[in-house]
């Protein structure tokens, strides 16, 4: 039986009752946490297909390697603005590896003397993802450019710390606002089937999480506070000596992310290329997210030495680090005027705001000891000349 075949994990499904029955109500970080991150029955731990056509959902990287390659030219413009000496490059959550290929082959292909000095560190939690990581960067790994550790093995590091799509699928606590005031929702088990109920909360810091954010949570609202974001960008800040910060996701500054009219949430699930807002189906066969705050990200940043260089949509991301140039470009070694038509519907994708990625998609780069430094991804859209056609 294929993994496409599963709509649910038995086993999981088994122990977070176990768990229920011997703990009581569970907070849903902790319900998300087992799901996606169990040791051996969760999403991301258990081996599965994931990301592409045969999975459950796409990735910018997964798209084309020209996301790589772009986001490559802002590595370089870095590394020359630090002096061009050794260059860390951290990657957590790489998936199967292929930002780090399109990265590396570029780098090794237009600047090799970046690649020679570049060591690249992945911090993966999957023992699927590694295998398949170490499959697809073979050739960079004989070569020396690429390592694996935890994130609490990490040394303080000058370079880059790189993660896409990594935050929004951290364990979420989910609260609601009933009386004017907060309560958290837990998951309880009822005659083996999931039901949430509303308790106290579990952590002072989820009351904190709205007074740092400026946003408080509107009377009848639900909203997902993601503590484990503000920890792990504490820690990355801690272990970077020089350089800069790059994460890549979907979400919002605080007062988008917690308006008044976002009754329910951003938390969405995705099986087979289908999204649903229900997390209690398809137990450890569906991907699970909620929308990153990174007004808090910039927030938590700044108090552990990090100045926020850039925050914007991807599109502009992208456009500014010469997507269009290289659309032209890609189109014109192409004979065939179908394959040259799918491959503009293709890159369109990691740009177009409406069923695309463009939009719902944030680049915030973060830097430290940079000094000042105008970013290559900061090139305002009027700069780019626009051909006809495009």
């Amino acid at each position: 039986m294929s993994d496409l075949d599963n709509v649910e994990n038995a086993d999981l499904r088994a122990e977070i009752v176990q768990e229920i029955d011997r703990r009581g109500p569970i907070s849903f970080a902790r319900y998300m946490e087992l799901c996606l991150y169990h040791p051996r029955y969760g999403y991301y731990t258990s081996t599965r297909t994931r990301i592409g056509k045969q999975g459950d959902f796409f990735t910018s990287s997964s798209v084309h390697s020209l996301f790589g390659r772009l986001i490559a030219r802002q590595i370089v413009q870095l590394w020359q603005h630090m002096g061009k000496g050794p260059f860390t490059l951290v990657e957590q959550g790489a998936g199967e590896g292929y930002l780090c290929l399109d990265l590396l082959d570029a780098l090794a292909s237009e600047t090799p003397e970046l690649y020679v000095q570049l060591e690249y560190r992945i911090i993966e939690i999957s023992t699927d993802h590694r295998q398949k990581q170490k499959q697809n960067l073979a050739s960079h790994v004989t070569a020396g450019r690429v390592i694996w550790c935890e994130l609490s093995e990490l040394e303080p590091f000058t370079g880059c710390f790189l993660s896409n799509e990594l935050v929004d699928a951290f364990p979420v606590h989910v609260v609601e606002k009933q009386d004017n005031v907060l309560q958290e929702v837990l998951v309880n088990c009822i005659d083996e089937g999931f039901v949430e109920e509303l308790a106290p909360l579990t952590d002072s810091r989820l009351n904190d999480y709205f007074e740092l954010s400026g946003n408080p949570l509107v009377e009848g609202n639900r909203a997902e506070v993601n503590l484990a974001a503000l920890d792990w960008m504490a820690q990355v800040a801690q272990r970077l000596v020089c350089g800069a910060v790059l994460t890549i996701d979907y979400g919002y500054p605080a007062a988008e992310l917690l308006a008044p009219w976002r009754r329910a949430g951003t938390l969405l699930c995705y099986h087979r290329h289908q999204s649903s807002d229900n997390p209690y189906q398809y137990i450890g066969c569906q991907d699970m997210t909620a929308h990153v705050n990174f007004t808090l990200l910039e927030k938590i940043g700044e108090e552990h030495g990090l100045k926020t260089l850039y925050f914007s949509e991807q599109y502009r991301f992208l456009l500014g680090l010469g997507f269009l140039e290289e659309l032209i470009r890609l189109q014109a070694l192409e004979i065939d005027p179908k394959r040259a038509q799918a491959l503009r519907l293709t890159l369109k994708n990691l740009i177009l705001p409406d069923g695309g990625m463009g939009e719902s998609f944030k680049v915030l780069v973060q830097g430290k000891g940079l000094g000042n430094i105008e970013l290559l991804c900061a090139r305002p859209i009027r700069a780019i000349g626009l051909p006809a056609g495009i």
